[in-house]
């Protein structure tokens, strides 16, 4: 059985590297993240403050 030469296995990483890559980053700016402080906001504006 032959075996794969480095360089071969070199390409391979580099290959799945920017594969990983290109997956994760696409899912990162297709996401919308809702910020924190925003829905904090609006909690504070429907509050009826009593004093």
């Amino acid at each position: 059985m032959p075996q794969m030469a480095p360089m071969n296995w070199l390409t391979l990483f580099f290959f799945f590297t920017i594969t990983f890559l290109i997956l994760n980053s696409m899912n990162f700016f297709q996401t919308n993240y809702s910020s924190k402080t925003s829905s904090i906001k609006k909690k504070l504006n429907k509050i009826n403050w009593k004093w």
